[in-house]
């Protein structure tokens, strides 16, 4: 086959850690054929869409971990399968990417995951669709709201609905003195809408990964645990991922909503599950991949290139 791998500046990626790395490395090892493009290099030449695309060769190092060949502008229906790994911000440039990526589907392209799921599926925002397994949330840009929710649930988390890695995610108590400073500069003065939701205790046992191929889940989850002082689990907060089995719990949660997402076109799902509690749904770019099969021997990019090798049969 040949894959095209949508990314971020390759630069910026640590193959140590990477899953859309460990997903090519995998891909490579069967013998298919690699290519990679970025975000702005997508574009439609009278109504048809296209991209500047390089071919990849893995060279194995940790660092110099890529070779690239020679630029070309090739139509994404030309490959077997587009696997869209641009990592947020969710902004307006990624919203016309979608787009271009579902005039791409049009044309015959495969693109995973689906683009107007990418669209639809807010990873804050999705979870309530799903709320037999939330705590209580609320979404709103409104000061009294947030502030009535603080009242009534004494210790919340506040976040964005555009952000990842834990970035401008805070945890406020009733009592505590900064309230109107943190709604303030969450809500941009009551001008964004953002997300609160009640403070789930079970956050110093990790905040669990876990990683759903076509409905799917594998069978370990990455538990994220915080580091001392700190109420994120995420990697890049300074978290530790540990992986476990999942429980049962777990296993109903992933079971449900993977079934659910996999009619939507979402191949690859990240969920993010505290204690018993769903709390996020990652559909752009999950991680997590190669410390589960660093820690367990199990191969989730191997799952998941099974996958996309069906779906491209």
């Amino acid at each position: 086959m040949q894959l095209a791998f949508v990314l971020d500046p390759l630069d910026s990626i640590k193959s140590y850690k990477d899953s859309s790395y460990a997903m090519m490395e995998e891909a490579a090892r069967r013998g298919h054929a690699l290519f990679v493009l970025h975000q702005e290099g997508l574009l439609s030449r009278d109504g048809q869409v296209r991209a500047n695309v390089w071919p990849i060769a893995l060279t194995g190092d940790r660092y110099a971990w890529y070779r690239l060949g020679e630029a070309a502008e090739r139509a994404l229906s030309e490959f077997d399968a587009v696997l869209m790994r641009k990592d947020p911000p969710f902004d307006m440039e990624y919203v016309y990417s979608t787009y271009l990526l579902e005039l791409a589907e049009r044309q015959g392209a495969r693109v995973i995951n689906r683009p107007a799921a990418l669209r639809d599926y807010n990873e804050k925002f999705s979870i309530t669709r799903f709320t037999q397994f939330t705590v209580p949330t609320l979404v709103t840009r409104l000061d009294s709201e947030l502030r009535a929710f603080l009242a009534e649930q004494g210790d919340i988390v506040l976040k964005p609905l555009d952000g990842m890695g834990g970035a401008s995610v805070f945890r406020l108590h009733r009592t505590d003195p900064n309230i109107g400073v943190v709604i303030e500069t969450l809500t941009h003065y009551g001008r964004r809408t953002i997300m609160a939701q009640r403070y789930i205790p079970e956050i110093v046992h990790g905040d669990k990964r876990i990683l759903l191929i076509d409905g799917t889940p594998a069978p370990h989850a990455l538990a994220r645990i915080p580091k001392p002082g700190e109420t994120r689990g995420n990697l890049a907060a300074g978290g530790r991922g540990v992986a476990q089995p999942l429980s049962a719990r777990d296993r109903e949660i992933a079971e449900t909503v993977g079934a659910v997402l996999r009619e939507d076109g979402l191949l690859l799902i990240g969920l993010d599950v505290i204690g018993d509690y769903l709390t996020e749904i990652n559909v752009t770019s999950p991680t997590g991949m190669r410390e589960i099969h660093e820690q367990t021997g199990f191969s989730v990019a191997g799952m998941m290139i099974d996958a996309v090798e069906r779906a491209a049969a």
